[in-house]
Parts: C-alpha cells; sequence; structure tokens
C-alpha cells in the first residue's frame, strides 16, 4: 500500500535527549495525510470517471485525486468560475434530492484546503443556505464539466497540480 493511498496519518520520528540524561528518547509528530476522503454525487462521479477513461488520459493516467483536485482547482481559480459554482449550488444541486446517493473521492490536501476555504467563506454563511463540502466538490465538478473543452482543461491542471507537488516535495527534501 502506498503511503499517499494508505489514508492514515503519517508519523515522522525525530530522536531528542532529555535534558539531563544521555538516553535519547523518541518524539512523534503526525503530520496531515496528503489525500482526504471526499465524496461527490454520482452523475458527477461518472463524468470524472469517463475523463478517468479518455484515450487522452495517459502518460501519465491521472486518478481521481487528480482528476477531482484539477476540477476544484480550476472551479476556485477566478472570480467568473466561482459565481458560476455559487450559481451552481443555488440552482441545479439546490433542486436535487438531498439524500442522493454519492461516491467517497479522495483529494490532494492542498485543494481540499482550497475548497475547505470556500466552506468558511462568506458566501456560505449566515443568512445564505450553507453547502457542505461534498456540495462544493460537486459542483466544482460541475462547473468544469460545463465550460469549453473540460477534458482538456483537466488533464492539463491535472499535470500542472502534479508538478506542483513535486516541486514542493523537492524543496522539503532540500
Amino acid at each position: 500500500m502506498s503511503r499517499a493511498s494508505s489514508g492514515l496519518q503519517h508519523m515522522h520520528t525525530e530522536v531528542a535527549h532529555s535534558r539531563g540524561s544521555s538516553m535519547p528518547h523518541t518524539v512523534v509528530a503526525a503530520q496531515p495525510p496528503a489525500i482526504v476522503m471526499t465524496r461527490i454525487w454520482l452523475h458527477e462521479h461518472d463524468w470524472l470517471h469517463s475523463v478517468y477513461a479518455n484515450h487522452a488520459n495517459q502518460s501519465p493516467t491521472f486518478r481521481f485525486p487528480d482528476l477531482l483536485s484539477a476540477c476544484i482547482e480550476l472551479a476556485l481559480s477566478s472570480t467568473e468560475s466561482l459565481a458560476r459554482l455559487q450559481l451552481f449550488l443555488g440552482t441545479d444541486l439546490g433542486a436535487r434530492d438531498p439524500k442522493a446517493p454519492r461516491r467517497s473521492c479522495h483529494v490532494w490536501r492542498r485543494q481540499f484546503d482550497e475548497m475547505l476555504r470556500e466552506h468558511r467563506a462568506a458566501w456560505n454563511s449566515h443568512p445564505n443556505p450553507k453547502f457542505e463540502l461534498d456540495a462544493i466538490a460537486t459542483g466544482c465538478v460541475a462547473v468544469v464539466r460545463a465550460e469549453h473543452d473540460p477534458v482538456q482543461r483537466v488533464l492539463t491542471q491535472a499535470r500542472l497540480n502534479c508538478a506542483a507537488r513535486a516541486a514542493a516535495d523537492a524543496d522539503q527534501r532540500g
């Protein structure tokens, strides 16, 4: 099982010396997981699956965390797309059965944090209706899907996100 797919919080260990003691003791600090579980509605999940199975998704083949994260990045990247997200949530998603089934999906931590920021934003606070994270994730997919050339845009953004993660990982390693 890979580190990213385990879904568990990963630990790192440091060796420290207690004051007045020559014996080291272990300090364990939790690191947030690289990916986070969320949910999206079936209609949007099926579209993401079609992007995953698309012949253009190769070298590398992006999986659901990459594809969903790309949609979130694209939908939250501009005031225009954010306005389209809010409109979709208030009209299309708001008209759906709130008990409709959803599918679990993983998303990369960076895009989850961006989605969480929007979840806490003024547009999603009292007196406005409150949309949960699964609704926001679903809306991000729907907004991107409705735009011009959505499959290519998602795959391009997934490549950019992958490169940004690789650069950040290289910086952390020193």
